[in-house]
């Protein structure tokens, strides 16, 4: 069988504190590492969803609403359920990997990486599905 959980794979956090929120793939492990026994993904996701925009608002309450929260954490397979959906982000390898979760510092910086890259692609118009509430 062929790997489903490949980088840029978008999937939905099934379980936990972020359950119910869609994530992007950023490094998957499939056989599992010395650490972690079982497949895994670091993933990239949105804990807070911007909100809606029309055209009737000014500048400022557009660029509040368009706030986006990240997360970023490992994520056994069995709790992430992949999408047909993929999307073509590419993050820091320097700032969004597994060292990361070493220290609070770095943690933030990855945060603040991903924060970026998805406020960017959010408003270039891009991936509309990917910046909605998933709504079940």
């Amino acid at each position: 069988m062929g790997k489903i959980m490949k980088s840029g794979k978008v999937v939905l956090v099934l379980s936990g504190r972020y359950a119910g929120r869609k994530a992007v793939v950023v490094k998957n492990h499939d056989e599992g590492s010395s650490d972690k026994g079982y497949g895994h993904a670091l993933v990239a996701g949105i804990d807070r969803y911007p909100r809606k925009v029309t055209h009737t608002m000014g500048k400022k309450k557009v660029a509040f609403r368009s706030k986006i929260k990240p997360f970023v954490k490992i994520i056994n397979y069995n709790h992430l359920m992949p999408t047909r959906y993929s999307v073509d982000i590419a993050f820091d390898k320097q700032a969004v990997n597994k060292d990361a979760f070493r220290d609070q510092a770095l943690r933030r910086k990855a945060r603040r990486e991903v924060k970026a890259k998805f406020e960017e692609r959010y408003k270039s118009g891009k991936n509309k599905w990917f910046f909605q509430k998933l709504r079940f």
